[in-house]
């Protein structure tokens, strides 16, 4: 390749053609002129006349130091939602179905008396209970199959009677379920009586408050901290609370504890207004994860919150530096005030003249006497 050059950049070629001239249109410069700043290396280095183009995705450059370049923002990616606990939806709390427990102890009482019945129908009650009880002389059948089919069904209509009695108490329920399939609900009070053939868990339905444990958590620049809770929740929906979940108990513990992993907290006493917000985050957040399994959290508050013991002793000496300095640029702002206004009122009411030598020795003077004043005070 030849490179032409020129030194005024305004000479024009000949108007006529030259016999020496390549047919065809005439490639244009590369470099124009001094002010050009960029030459399209594909066309030094390679003889293809339209090279392909290679795809570039497009690259974030960074500030360069001292061009007072902006970096190009990025565009904001929408956040993905966090997967909610899925549970049945059909499985929800239904009223059971149950008698009244004055049915139970007849039928307990019927049963009862037709095994007497049967008892003496087949002649085995002994005379002197016979007797006693007024019944008529009998001689007995013996014990024949239609004897043994009565006290069958006598016995059982006694188990059924008298074992499904049962007492409901306020504040509790009872969840029922055959064979591994969900019956019902039980929150009725008083003496009724619930098939005996049907499994019984018991739940606790009341307004109930827990304290846990000290807890990991961390404040806002990322301090190892431990939070102790008070939570106030109540089982609202039994089916899922006993069937949707293991142990719903340990479920809200797990719960609150990942709660506190994903929200500052600030150590009691700092910040009223942090603590507060604090608190209401938590809460909305344990409250929106135990929803699908039944229960209601109404509130959510750190009780106690300290740091970890691997930092507690670092935090509790940056705490103290901290307060002494408050103290310390407290007790200085005071004392030049004082100062200042000592020295204002003398020279403004005329009692003393002083020139820039002897005012400066005054501000020294007052200054360390007032400082010793107030260290012997704080002592």
């Amino acid at each position: 390749m030849s490179t032409t050059s020129s030194t005024n950049p305004q000479t024009t070629a000949p108007a006529g053609p030259s016999p020496a001239a390549e047919p065809g249109p005439r490639p244009a410069r590369l470099i124009h002129n001094e002010a050009t700043t960029e030459i399209p290396v594909h066309l030094l280095f390679r003889d293809d006349p339209a090279p392909a183009p290679v795809p570039v995705r497009p690259a974030v450059v960074g500030r360069r130091q001292g061009t007072g370049e902006q970096p190009r923002a990025r565009r904001p990616e929408a956040a993905r939602p966090r997967p909610v606990p899925y549970v049945d939806p059909e499985l929800t709390e239904r009223p059971a179905r149950v008698l009244p427990g004055a049915a139970g102890v007849a039928a307990g009482f019927c049963g009862a008396a037709g095994c007497a019945v049967t008892s003496w129908w087949a002649g085995v009650v002994p005379p002197l209970a016979t007797q006693a009880l007024g019944l008529p002389v009998h001689a007995g059948a013996g014990l024949g199959p239609a004897q043994w089919a009565a006290y069958a069904a006598a016995g059982a209509l006694g188990m059924f009677g008298f074992g499904g009695l049962a007492r409901g108490r306020t504040g509790r329920a009872w969840v029922l379920g055959l064979f591994g399939r969900y019956r019902g609900t039980v929150r009725r009070t008083g003496l009724m009586w619930v098939n005996p053939l049907l499994l019984r868990r018991r739940v606790d339905v009341r307004l109930r408050h827990w304290r846990s444990e000290p807890m990991p958590a961390a404040d806002g620049n990322g301090v190892a901290l431990r939070a102790v809770t008070l939570v106030v929740w109540r089982v609202r929906d039994t089916a899922k609370a006993t069937l949707g979940v293991e142990d719903h108990e340990t479920y809200l513990r797990e719960c609150v504890e990942a709660a506190l992993a994903r929200v500052p907290v600030e150590p009691l006493g700092t910040v009223r207004s942090s603590a507060d917000v604090a608190g209401d985050t938590l809460t909305r957040l344990v409250a929106a994860d135990a929803a699908p399994v039944g229960l209601e959290v109404f509130s959510v508050r750190p009780v106690r919150v300290e740091y970890a013991p691997e930092v507690a002793a670092a935090m509790h000496r940056r705490r103290i530096a901290a307060l002494d300095a408050a103290q310390r640029a407290s007790v200085l702002t005071s004392v030049v005030d004082s100062v200042e206004d000592t020295v204002t009122r003398l020279t403004v009411r005329g009692l003393v003249e002083l020139d820039d030598y002897e005012r400066k020795m005054l501000v020294k003077d007052l200054t360390v006497a007032f400082c010793a004043g107030r260290g012997d005070t704080g002592h």
